[in-house]
């Protein structure tokens, strides 16, 4: 699963249910940091030889951040800072790799999952989003450990 834009969408589609979690008058600040910052990213753009590495900072992103969900407290406003700001580096870095403007613009968009994930809060669907915040710990962290992984049954067919 070496796909920059996917594994950015999941970031942000983490970070985005985690903003579902935090004060409604600190989202719009949230959102626009994790923007602002990972263009900034992009566009410097981290050395080739960091993509191992940004991959495996994003996978356990993801799980931090999904993880930290299930926890249920708000989300006060210098981890929420913290946190977009770790989104949107992890975010760039995966995606400078691929494109720059193709992987932000298929991943951006992922942090809209707040407005679903807000009112399910408000009604009684709170179950729902940590499900899926446990489904995307499991998936990030299965992702991030598996290619390290040594062996020879995870060897795709065409590579042996």
């Amino acid at each position: 699963m070496r796909d920059g834009a996917l594994a950015a969408a999941l970031l942000c589609f983490a970070f985005g249910l985690l903003l579902a979690y935090a004060p409604r008058k600190l989202r719009l600040a949230a959102l626009s940091v994790t923007i602002v910052v990972a263009v900034v990213v992009a566009v410097i753009g981290p050395p080739a030889e960091w993509q191992d590495a940004a991959f495996l900072g994003c996978w356990i992103s993801i799980a931090v951040t999904s993880l930290i969900i299930l926890v249920s407290r708000p989300v006060s406003a210098l981890p929420l800072m913290a946190l977009a700001t770790n989104t949107a580096v992890w975010a760039a870095c995966v995606v400078s790799a691929d494109g720059v403007a193709r992987g932000l613009v298929i991943a951006l968009p992922a942090l809209l999952v707040w407005l679903p994930a807000t009112l399910l809060l408000e009604t009684r669907g709170r179950v729902a989003v940590k499900v899926v915040a446990s489904w995307l710990a499991a998936v990030a962290i299965m992702a991030g450990t598996l290619p390290m992984a040594t062996t020879a049954s995870f060897e795709p067919d065409h590579m042996s």
